[in-house]
């Protein structure tokens, strides 16, 4: 059995925020079959809580934290791009840190999607930017990129 967890924030005021990158990748993976068991959930808890949300559904499900796959927003990456690693990244993401603190381990796969889209000019701090809401332009990246996501997702897992 394989559980993906997208993180992001509950609430109607975070709907379309970069924060909820992980939701939104869910919310897709959820309407497409997947293989046999393969356990899909949105975190349900503020992203900097995300440990003890993530901790109770491996409890649920028994699983092991190599079959774990964790979708979330990364600054480190810019928007249009993702990377789909094992126990690496991002440098800072406190949704991230507090898994691998309920966890006791980093020994998970992290599904990084990127959603830098800030100017040279315009450093905006990450975590005022990470609560925006993604611009319409953003947005149609954004959905591209998960398109591709979903589809190196779903062949990693079958493996």
């Amino acid at each position: 059995m394989k559980l993906i967890i997208g993180l992001g924030n509950p609430g109607e005021e975070y709907v379309g925020t970069r924060h909820n990158t992980g939701f939104l990748v869910v919310d897709k993976l959820q309407k497409i079959d997947l293989p046999t068991g393969v356990v899909v959930r949105k975190s349900d808890v503020f992203m900097n809580d995300s440990g003890s949300s993530v901790l109770a559904q491996c409890t649920k499900y028994k699983i092991q934290s190599p079959d774990l796959y964790m979708i979330h927003d990364d600054l480190d990456i810019p928007l249009g791009s993702y990377k789909i690693q094992f126990g690496i990244g991002p440098k800072v993401h406190n949704g991230i840190n507090s898994i691998e603190t309920e966890l006791g381990t980093k020994d998970f796969w992290r599904v990084r999607v990127g959603v830098d889209n800030r100017r040279p000019d315009d450093r905006t701090p990450g975590e005022e930017y990470v609560l925006q809401n993604f611009t319409d332009e953003e947005r149609k990246i954004l959905d591209l990129t998960i398109k591709k996501v979903l589809i190196d997702l779903i062949a990693k897992i079958g493996t």
